[in-house]
């Protein structure tokens, strides 16, 4: 099992380095990546003068559609440089309030999701939102990257954010390539309770990857950081893992952020790819 269709979403011209690492892992995987070029409508209805919105509304289509389509051609001239890469691109065009319905319903025929920190200097506005339609609308795994830089291949030290919950096993089934390959994988339980059955914390777990193969440890850690997600990212940058593998987090979509606290702060500050889904 492998990642055979993999997705990533660009809405500015600086995201690139998105895009090259997307092609390293589809050609890695000998998949096919799917490039969907992003123009936004942001026309406030209620602001234009009676009858003035159907002309304001059209040009701000027609504004957003030129955008798409002019990323697109770069998109498709960068990516004409791999020679052993199957890909595919497509300009479109949604208002803020659409991209959930737009980025899901590709996503959702998608084995992985590949993109950049929604969060610090550079990342486009709406990239939160892309990446909540990719985990809560798609259904699919995302692999978040703090830079350009991917996992190396195979990964060295994977390092599992285990807490029970359903989220965390969802995304330990989706990264079970990624686990596979790896040469170690951490399961790290920060201030665990025991299991209803009476097992140790984690041990069902570890006995679930070994009959895939995958060696892992565990480690049982006290809660010593302000929230769990600085705890991580400092265990992470101890154990020299390269790769973090943690269940997304959410509100009640009638919230308007839909990303959980936990999940939110990982994405703000880790410094290695989170592969993260639900």
């Amino acid at each position: 099992m492998g990642y055979k269709s993999i997705l990533t979403i660009l809405s500015d011209p600086r995201q690139m380095t998105q895009l090259d690492a997307a092609a390293a892992l589809a050609a890695r995987e000998d998949g096919h990546l799917s490039v969907l070029t992003l123009g936004l409508d942001h026309t406030q209805v209620g602001y234009y003068f009676p009858g003035g919105t159907p002309y304001a509304f059209q040009d701000a289509i027609d504004m957003a559609m030129e955008q798409a389509k002019d990323l697109n051609h770069a998109v498709q001239q960068h990516l004409s440089r791999f020679s052993d890469l199957r890909w595919s691109s497509e300009a479109v065009v949604a208002q803020i309030g659409g991209i959930a319905n737009l980025v899901g319903m590709r996503a959702r025929f998608s084995d992985l999701t590949v993109l950049s920190r929604p969060y610090g200097e550079g990342s486009p506005g709406e990239s939160e939102a892309v990446v909540e339609a990719a985990l809560f609308e798609g259904g699919c795994p995302v692999l978040v990257l703090p830079g350009s830089d991917l996992p190396t291949d195979p990964p060295g030290k994977v390092l599992v954010a285990w807490n029970q919950s359903l989220e965390a096993l969802a995304a330990v089934r989706r990264a079970l390539p990624l686990l596979q390959a790896a040469k170690s994988v951490e399961i790290t339980i920060i201030d665990p309770r025991r299991n209803a059955d009476g097992s140790e914390p984690g041990a069902p777990l570890t006995q679930m990857l070994t009959r895939h193969g995958v060696h892992a440890d565990i480690a049982v850690l006290a809660r010593t950081a302000h929230t769990v997600s600085e705890q991580l990212n400092r265990r992470a940058i101890e154990i020299g893992a390269d790769l973090i593998v943690m269940g997304a987090y959410g509100h009640s979509r009638f919230r308007q952020a839909i990303l959980g606290g936990a999940t939110r702060n990982m994405l703000e500050k880790a410094g290695v790819p989170v592969f993260m889904a639900r």
